[in-house]
């Protein structure tokens, strides 16, 4: 799949179109969330079990996860129109709250209540997708004041052999960014960040093209042929690690496929100086294939 090719690298493949916006391949999957820590509590009293207790802690600590995500959305997001913060609103009210990390867990004593379970967690906070489809309609897809959101393409959905192809990147405000690609035989390569070009970090409104600049490899069609994927990781704090080997100008990913996401979601969140909220960060997937055949 990899050959030289002046002094570059080409990787035979499908790559997925990389796109949020512009249809030129239809998404497997989008999402757009919000990443926080919370912490919450539960005693047992003497009508509940130390089970019972822990289920309770962790209801608790869910919901002021989402309680902190949606504080701060509507602190970042400063949507003009008001039936756009509606949405925003309602798609935060009816959210779904995944556990990524838990921090901290344990019993204590409390003097006035007993036996208690605290817990403390690093949460994602997906909103109601329905709710949130009007925050991504093109008119609202440059916004700053939107949550996050990032455009990526493709010229077109299909490839023949030794035709190569190009990403483009845009998103409506700075993000961090991973970009993967899988190949039909579910190797997992990373393109971005890689050995050449180690800056992940992008400005908004800015359309920035893969590869390029310091980039040594080329994305050349070749075979097998058939959809191939790219997964695009996005996040207004700097993305979780992965275990990473060197692959000549990009990296082989040796994270198992099932644990890239949680991995990617452990996103360093730094409190700002002057926030007196919970940190947060958004986070933003887009997965999409492209088709490659022998032409």
């Amino acid at each position: 799949m990899i050959m030289t090719m002046m002094k570059k690298h080409v990787f035979g493949a499908a790559l997925i179109l990389l796109m949020l916006g512009m249809a030129i391949a239809s998404p497997l999957r989008a999402a757009q969330s919000t990443i926080t820590e919370a912490e919450g509590q539960a005693c047992m009293g003497e009508d509940k079990s130390r089970k019972q207790t822990e289920s309770e802690a962790y209801a608790n600590t869910k919901r002021k996860a989402a309680e902190n995500a949606s504080t701060y959305i509507r602190s970042e997001t400063k949507v003009k129109n008001m039936e756009l913060e509606n949405d925003l609103i309602d798609a935060y009210a009816n959210a779904t709250i995944k556990v990524v990390q838990v921090l901290e867990k344990g019993w204590f004593k409390d003097p006035a209540s007993g036996e208690c379970y605290r817990l403390k967690i690093k949460a994602e906070v997906i909103p109601d997708d329905k709710a949130l489809t009007k925050l991504f309609k093109e008119e609202n897809s440059e916004d700053p004041s939107a949550p996050l959101k990032v455009r990526l393409w493709t010229d077109k959905k299909e490839y023949g052999q030794s035709e190569k192809i190009k990403i483009f990147i845009k998103g409506n405000k700075p993000f961090y960014a991973r970009i993967l690609y899988r190949d039909s035989r579910g190797k997992i390569l990373q393109l971005l960040p890689n050995p050449y070009r180690s800056d992940n970090y992008f400005q908004g409104a800015v359309i920035y093209e893969i590869p390029s600049g310091s980039d040594r490899f080329e994305l050349e069609v070749s075979p097998p042929f058939g959809e191939e994927n790219i997964i695009v990781y996005a996040s207004s704090s700097p993305l979780g690690d992965l275990g990473l080997k060197d692959e000549g100008p990009v990296y082989k990913v040796t994270t198992r496929a099932t644990d890239i996401g949680q991995k990617t979601r452990g996103i360093k969140i730094a409190q700002k100086d002057d926030a007196k909220d919970k940190p947060a960060s958004e986070f933003y997937e887009e997965t999409l294939a492209v088709k490659t055949v022998k032409k």
